[in-house]
């Protein structure tokens, strides 16, 4: 039974990834295409007689975005890779569509159960292993920082680090290196201990001139911006 036609103001499905609606314009353009062109690429070549002109259109202007399987055919037919169609990529669904991959080849490249997969992605709790993450990491070329941001681990590193700085360091080394297998165990051991530092520098200077802000909340407010920063500056590159 042919899929409804979807108006404008519809989308039936809740989790489209984010959409770039201006590249999506421009490139289009730049193709000489109109949006009746795209729409007819998409029916005759990629099974979807419900997408009219009128939809492609709506997709443009931002009133309703493409499900990630449209987006994918869509960047087929503009002759792109569905990451240039993608807005900023902020869950692991939006991850794996940038890289026009389905669930299934995702699932199978982790070894992971694809229900089990589906609904990570679908609840944003990771519950695969330390390897399946990294490999994870690879399959969709994700820096480490996004890595635990997408899986939804950099609100328990976050806690980590606040104790870090808060408390003493040394103790935090261990369950924080745990999590970040990846980088040198003494990397983390420095970086602790000078985030700690300046936990202790932050605090003097509140207690010095109250009356100028909280100093220690603010650095405690962006902990995890700081620890990859000083990551950063001591790796010489972006994490």
């Amino acid at each position: 039974m042919p899929r409804p036609a979807i108006t404008p103001n519809q989308n039936p499905e809740r989790s489209s990834p984010p959409f770039n609606a201006l590249a999506a314009r421009r490139l289009r353009a730049a193709l000489g295409m109109r949006p009746e062109h795209v729409a007819y690429g998409l029916r005759a070549s990629y099974g979807m007689p419900y997408v009219t002109a009128d939809l492609v259109a709506a997709w443009e202007r931002g009133t309703t975005r493409p499900t990630g399987r449209e987006l994918t055919a869509l960047a087929s037919v503009l002759w792109c890779s569905p990451d240039e169609l993608v807005g900023r990529a902020q869950v692991l669904r939006d991850h794996r569509v940038a890289r026009g991959l389905a669930p299934e080849d995702v699932a199978r490249a982790l070894g992971i159960d694809l229900p089990v997969y589906l609904d990570m992605e679908e609840h944003g709790t990771w519950r695969g292993t330390e390897r399946q993450a990294a490999a994870l990491a690879e399959l969709l070329d994700l820096a480490l920082p996004v890595l635990l941001t997408v899986t939804g681990r950099a609100g328990r590193l976050s806690e980590l680090l606040r104790e870090a700085v808060t408390t003493r360091w040394q103790a935090s080394v261990r369950p924080v290196g745990k999590m970040l297998t990846s980088l040198d165990r003494r990397l983390v051991e420095v970086t602790l201990q000078e985030l700690h530092q300046e936990y202790r520098e932050h605090q003097e200077r509140t207690a010095e001139a109250p009356q100028r802000g909280d100093y220690g909340r603010e650095f405690l407010d962006r902990i995890l911006d700081h620890f990859w920063t000083a990551i950063e500056s001591r790796t010489g590159r972006a994490q």
